[in-house]
């Protein structure tokens, strides 16, 4: 059934911590939804997909292939497929990721 909501208050910051939730899931690809508190991130990694980073909130830097990407509320970037990642909350933030198989 069709819905309409705020993606921003589907997730809530949790101090120390990042909070994800997926919202759409099927074999073409994901849509999920994460808060990062400040100071939190995610080390390095690869994705076999492509994956377009969206700013609801905060300020993050997001790190691609070695060359860092500072975003705000309303900006994106794509990380390509297979191209080593990692992000970093600047402040605190929350993104929505897509990842298209």
């Amino acid at each position: 059934m069709a819905q309409v909501v705020r993606l921003i208050d589907l997730v809530n910051y949790q101090e120390g911590s990042i909070v994800s939730r997926e919202i759409i899931s099927k074999p073409t690809g994901t849509v999920t939804l994460f808060a990062f508190d400040a100071g939190q991130g995610l080390s390095e990694h690869t994705a076999p997909f492509d994956a377009l980073v969206y700013l609801l909130d905060g300020e993050a830097e997001i790190v691609i292939s070695g060359k860092a990407h500072r975003l705000k509320e309303g900006e994106m970037v794509i990380m390509p497929a297979n191209q080593p990642h990692a992000l970093k909350a600047i402040t605190k933030f929350k993104m929505i990721l897509t990842m298209i198989r």
